[in-house]
């Protein structure tokens, strides 16, 4: 049971809040569910639906197939489109195999696709900020290639070139380090005074939020464990954030069963997080393993409230309502 956080004390555990779920990993893996309860197994979906194995393997039990590309999808299968975003040669290829899509690409990153096409049509250069070969990333670039140069860190902006003659804009991966991603943007201005941002930060607000919670509780943790996946990059994001907010240790597991008794060693205070897109039970799951030795206080640290709800994609509502469900 959760404590309103009351200040020091031996053996605790500083929950962090808002962790876990966001609206946008929520609206995938419900998309997934539904369409399994709708059309019936096998449901393939193109990649991770979310970059969480516990989920993705929870998914698989009720029938649903995960595939790297639309070629391992029989014609006129049902396929969802994952979380993180497709480049439109998916869509492309996903129509000429007559495949019934889903879309459950997060509305945030959305936004980001719409940006890339909206300032390329412009005639403007584009850097965006982010992971190469990260799904998100490569769905992003595939809205105008010829217009982005991806920029990885704040090392990369020394050496990005540009034609000076044309109009420059910046964007983001919506899941990485607030802090990094600022400081790119600050040695990229240095270089190019003309570069602009975009009409609202690509950083999606529940990789901002579990950022902050991080930083809030960080300087007072011994140790301080982040649930998530490695192929998660807002996960592997928060141990860096914990690192440079006064965390002593910090390590990202996948589960309970992870975690290294060792890291107790002389630990009085253990923080606890979760990524976007990890569900409450892995969280409860390291909150009993810290029990059971003696870490029986859980509080809970509240730094934001969320009520954001994302709608499902509009072809599973439409399906839904012609079976009255």
């Amino acid at each position: 049971m959760l404590s309103a956080y009351d200040g020091a004390m031996p053996k605790r555990v500083l929950v962090a809040s808002p962790r876990g779920y966001c609206a946008g990993v929520d609206r995938a893996v419900v998309t997934v569910e539904k369409a399994l309860d709708l059309y019936g197994a096998p449901v393939y979906v193109r990649k991770q639906i979310v970059h969480n194995r516990y989920v993705v393997e929870q998914l698989q039990d009720r029938g649903a197939i995960f595939v790297e590309e639309l070629d391992e999808v029989p014609e006129g299968s049902t396929v969802v489109f994952s979380a993180h975003g497709v480049a439109p040669s998916v869509h492309a290829e996903a129509a000429e195999r007559e495949l019934k899509t889903i879309d459950a690409t997060c509305p945030l990153v959305t936004k980001v696709h719409s940006e890339a096409k909206r300032f390329s049509g412009d005639g403007m250069q584009i850097l965006l900020i982010g992971h190469e070969g990260h799904e998100e990333v490569v769905g992003t670039m595939g809205e105008a290639p010829e217009a982005m140069t991806l920029v990885e860190s704040p090392d990369d902006a020394d050496d990005v070139e540009i034609d000076p003659s044309r109009p420059v804009i910046w964007l983001s991966q919506t899941t990485l380090s607030v802090d990094e991603t600022l400081e790119t943007v600050d040695r990229l201005k240095g270089r190019f005074p003309q570069l602009q941002s975009p009409p609202s930060d690509d950083i999606c607000y529940a990789t901002q939020n579990r950022q902050a919670a991080v930083k809030q509780i960080a300087p007072e943790c011994d140790l301080l464990i982040v649930v998530g996946s490695g192929n998660s990059s807002n996960s592997v994001r928060l141990v860096e954030v914990a690192l440079e907010s006064g965390a002593t240790a910090a390590y990202r597991i996948d589960a309970a069963a992870e975690i290294d008794e060792a890291w107790l060693d002389g630990v009085e205070t253990v923080g606890v997080t979760s990524g976007a897109s990890v569900p409450e039970t892995l969280v409860d799951g390291v909150l009993a393993f810290l029990a059971e030795r003696g870490y029986g206080d859980a509080q809970e640290v509240s730094s934001a409230e969320e009520t954001l709800v994302f709608a499902l994609p509009p072809e599973l509502r439409r399906d839904l309502k012609a079976a009255g469900d």
